[in-house]
């Protein structure tokens, strides 16, 4: 490695004797860095108190650097080449279906995907993976039994099964396959004639997906069409231009992108023959659409082609390309940005001003810019797409987060489907009242925390209070006011019934319906699409 280094000191000499002074400066001072650099390593490997990875350092090193530049150019080692290829394409060798590992047992099979492998050799929700290919599961993490699972199509993988319903334990041998993960989870028709497509994903094919089934919720009747990009994070960007060509005349420019200068503009236009260009399109968003998906929403917008509906989006404008650093890995890195017809870009001004979940945080008015739309309605950039009608988005209290986060509802989903062969259909499907004291019970013997936001807030105002001398004054009203908050886990339950119902609903139907049939569930209860239902 030093004769390496030796050798790019000799060539960059040759340089600064021969070019322009100023592309010399800049050789001569990525060479000198990386020689310190390669000092340090190579001192620390050799002198070091204790023993070092070369490749941690240097994997860390990089993540370091590049977290300087935005929160989207990242580093990608081997090992992790497959999630970029499912970031692109949402598919992947395997047998479809998600795990958890389950230490004292096995790989639980929670949820296989319609039409997989799994589903094919006889797989369901509850059955327990005991062995892969003559391993025993107990003495690999999730990560070593989700890879041995993984493999090329049409190869094959042999598992040791506990079926969940009867306990028989049998020997499958499954043939994998090529699993596509569904970009658009469902579409149909809603309450007074209203078509309904929920994309969640802008990899590779979504834009032709959608066009097939936007023909067919026309040709079932639709009048109208809802869009719903909430939860979507985006993805490839010709994807998003190829929906816009399926609504807008052909021609239309949708959307620019621009690098470092003028010279690298890059303009697209929709290139397909519209599917309508006539019916009233409604956009649902919020803070987790984002990229592609704040491409798509902001171009009708910015066209006047849609109503966007919901909460400001993420605020993701940049544009990012992938290139091979050699020994199989990948830089994902920013080389332009994107802007729409307006003119603006969704890209959030300042990337330390986010919220928790990582979206456009407040915005100073003094920070926006105006801009127009085709029909000289006025927009603002800043960071993401701000929804022409803002509806208040319900989130998940605590407890139920926690219900889930902890796996109660999935379990007891999973312990529902093995005591019920069949249920009714998923836009039907009802817990009863007797059922949900099931869970009830089932959850009450479970870790998760009941306790309420209210009840947190509270105990950080407690422990302030017994710093100062006044606590004990006020000592009674503070312990009555605290029993009032406190619940047990069997009252919060019941107390959160309407909430925690249809979220067990949901989480039951997937188990026979698949994916398709959870948001068929969902909808029901979505009462956010409600609302949008009623203003268009």
């Amino acid at each position: 490695m030093n004769r390496v280094i030796s050798l790019t000191f000799a060539l960059l000499l040759a340089l600064l004797a021969t070019g322009g002074a100023k592309a010399q400066s800049k050789e001569f001072e990525a060479g000198k860095n990386l020689h310190i650099y390669y000092n340090v390593l190579q001192m620390l490997q050799q002198g070091y108190v204790d023993s070092v990875s070369v490749d941690k350092l240097v994997k860390t090193s990089i993540d370091r650097m590049l977290a300087s530049l935005d929160p989207y150019t990242e580093y990608l080692p081997d090992e992790q080449k497959e999630e970029l290829e499912l970031m692109t394409t949402a598919s992947y060798g395997g047998v479809g279906s998600i795990i958890k590992k389950v230490d004292s047992l096995g790989v639980l099979i929670t949820e296989p995907y319609a039409g997989s492998p799994a589903v094919k050799y006889g797989l369901e929700p509850g059955d327990i993976i005991l062995k892969i290919d003559d391993t025993d599961v107990k003495g690999l993490n999730a990560t070593e039994c989700s890879n041995r699972m993984k493999g090329q199509p049409d190869t094959q993988v042999k598992f040791l099964v506990k079926k969940g319903r009867t306990g028989e334990v049998k020997e499958i041998l499954l043939t994998r396959e090529r699993i596509q993960i569904d970009n658009l989870s469902y579409y149909g028709i809603l309450e007074n004639n209203i078509g309904y497509i929920k994309l969640d994903g802008f990899t590779v094919g979504l834009a032709k997906n959608f066009r097939k089934r936007f023909n067919e919720l026309k040709e079932r009747g639709a009048q109208k069409l809802i869009i719903d990009l909430r939860g979507n994070g985006g993805g490839i960007m010709d994807e998003s231009v190829g929906i816009l060509s399926t609504l807008l005349p052909k021609g239309t420019k949708v959307l620019s992108q621009m690098g470092r200068d003028s010279s690298s503009l890059v303009l697209y236009k929709t290139m397909e023959e519209p599917v309508d260009t006539l019916m009233p399109v409604m956009v649902l968003v919020n803070s987790a659409s984002a990229s592609a998906s704040e491409i798509l929403s902001g171009a009708l917008q910015d066209l006047d082609r849609a109503t966007i509906v919901g909460t400001r989006t993420y605020g993701k404008g940049l544009v990012q390309t992938t290139a091979s650093t050699g020994y199989n890995g990948y830089l994902k890195f920013t080389t332009a940005k994107y802007y729409i017809p307006s003119g603006r870009c969704v890209q959030a001004i300042d990337y330390s001003n986010r919220n928790e979940d990582g979206s456009v945080g407040y915005i100073p008015d003094s920070l926006k810019r105006a801009f127009k739309t085709a029909s000289g309605r006025t927009v603002y950039d800043g960071g993401g797409i701000e929804p022409d009608h803002t509806l208040k988005v319900e989130r998940y209290s605590r407890p139920l987060y926690s219900l889930i986060m902890n796996d109660v509802v999935g379990d007891f989903a999973i312990e529902y489907y093995k005591r019920h062969t069949q249920i009714a259909p998923a836009e039907e499907f009802e817990l009863t009242d007797a059922e949900y004291d099931e869970f009830v019970k089932f959850a009450s013997g479970r870790e998760f925390d009941q306790r309420s936001t209210a009840e947190i807030e509270f105990e950080k105002v407690l422990k302030s209070a017994q710093e100062e001398a006044l606590y004990n004054h006020y000592k009674s009203e503070f312990d009555a006011l605290q029993s009032k908050l406190k619940n047990s886990k069997e009252q919060v339950l019941r107390l959160l019934k309407e909430e925690v119902k249809p979220v067990i609903e949901q989480e039951i139907v997937a188990k026979y319906y698949y994916t398709f049939g959870r948001m068929a569930s969902i909808i029901k209860s979505d009462k956010l699409l409600q609302q949008a239902i009623e203003k268009f």
